[in-house]
């Protein structure tokens, strides 16, 4: 819920950025406090403080609360310390590994099964699956690809603009795109999938929560990780957008049932055929 917060607080109204603030200065103080007290705190009107909840993505002022208990009651902290120049193997070691798992715990703790459900079953009803992605994400929509083109359903990776804005123009029903995006503010990738909506295919996003893109999809994965892509190449956003693509993946292998079995194990047999032989001891 913190990085969820942080990653958010820039598209919220100003005296909404201000309930932020406090949230991420005192989180174990706004827990236990009640709405009157956090808008005194805040400087701001008690509607306020329900907007922002709602903003974020929760119901109302206690699904925020529980949210937020159940975030911090996991132990671990939202923020990792960074690298330093002087920092051994060790520790650069711990601190990466350290920051991938926390990543990875709190998307799944934040996941929205029910829109998980609905995606996966988009996905398995679909007769074409399009992935479309930029830069960091556009790896991610070409390992997604690389995962579904095994599941009997054509498929395609896109990572130019132009290309996938002209694919997703001329989409019929019946058709999905995947939609990849950390901030969910690339304006290609925005036009793309209502492009793709208009021309009646179903569009899951796997983005931030109360982007442009999750506005835009039919269902949208929110993976809310707190990290500096305007700087820094995406890191732990990317593991979160492959282990939602995975769990996608799954899920639409289990809904396709034995036939799918079968053509999975015709292709193990195809690239067993591709090893060297020999015993690897």
């Amino acid at each position: 819920m913190l990085a969820r917060i942080k990653a958010l607080r820039s598209g919220l109204r100003r005296s909404e950025q201000k309930v932020a603030d406090l949230v991420l200065n005192r989180p174990n103080a706004v827990i236990s406090a009640p709405i009157a007290t956090i808008a005194e705190e805040a400087n701001v009107s008690e509607p306020t403080v329900i907007r922002f909840c709602r903003a974020i993505g929760c119901a109302g002022f206690q699904d925020f609360k529980l949210r937020l208990a159940g975030s911090l009651a996991s132990g671990i902290p939202y923020i990792y310390s960074g690298v330093n120049p002087g920092d051994r193997a060790e520790d650069l070691s711990a601190k990466i590994f350290d920051r991938a798992i926390a990543t990875l715990v709190q998307v799944r703790n934040h996941v929205n099964t029910d829109a998980l459900e609905r995606a996966i079953t988009l996905l398995a009803n679909a007769d074409r699956i399009e992935f479309y992605g930029h830069g960091a994400s556009g790896i991610v929509a070409q390992d997604a690809q690389h995962k579904f083109f095994r599941l009997g359903v054509p498929t395609v990776a896109y990572t130019d603009p132009h290309i996938h804005s002209m694919s997703a123009a001329i989409l019929k029903p019946g058709s999905a795109v995947v939609a990849i995006s950390h901030t969910g503010r690339s304006a290609d990738i925005v036009r793309s999938a209502e492009l793709a909506r208009e021309a009646g295919a179903d569009v899951v996003a796997i983005t931030a929560c109360g982007s442009p893109l999750a506005e835009v999809s039919s269902v949208a994965l929110f993976a809310d990780v707190s990290e500096d892509t305007d700087t820094y190449t995406p890191m732990t956003s990317r593991i979160a957008h492959l282990t939602i693509s995975d769990i996608l993946a799954v899920g639409v292998a289990l809904r396709r049932g034995p036939d799918l079995v079968k053509q999975l194990e015709k292709t193990k047999r195809n690239l067993a055929e591709k090893r060297v032989q020999g015993d690897p001891a």
